[in-house]
């Protein structure tokens, strides 16, 4: 089974920036989407970003022009670009992917945005 592993979080203030990693225990990257989701204190669960197997991104709109997905295969890594931060990003995020029909999730990386 494959297992993730996301690094990077911390405290920022609004404005600011942070690059999130996702560590793969094997090369998965490149066969398989790979996802960002964050979990806000008293929501659900969202996705905000998508990295395909061929390295096409999408976002959700909260995010859009301000995260930019990436990945290094070669390192079995999928990246997170979090750039103009604002409060409302405050959450857990969570690298994710689909192994074997089985979901697969990291522990997660907290990130805190104060204004």
């Amino acid at each position: 089974q494959v297992q993730l592993v996301e690094s990077g979080g911390g405290v920022v203030q609004a404005g600011g920036s942070l690059r999130l990693s996702c560590v793969a225990s094997r090369n998965i990257t490149s066969t398989r989407n790979m996802y960002w989701y964050r979990q806000a204190p008293g929501q659900r669960r969202e996705l905000v970003a998508t990295i395909t197997a061929t390295g096409r991104t999408s976002y959700s709109d909260s995010v859009k022009g301000r995260f930019t997905g990436s990945k290094d295969n070669a390192k079995y890594t999928a990246y997170l670009q979090m750039n103009d931060l604002k409060p409302e990003d405050t959450g857990v995020y969570y690298c994710n992917c689909c192994v074997g029909g089985s979901q697969v999730w990291g522990q997660g990386t907290q990130v805190t945005v104060s204004s």
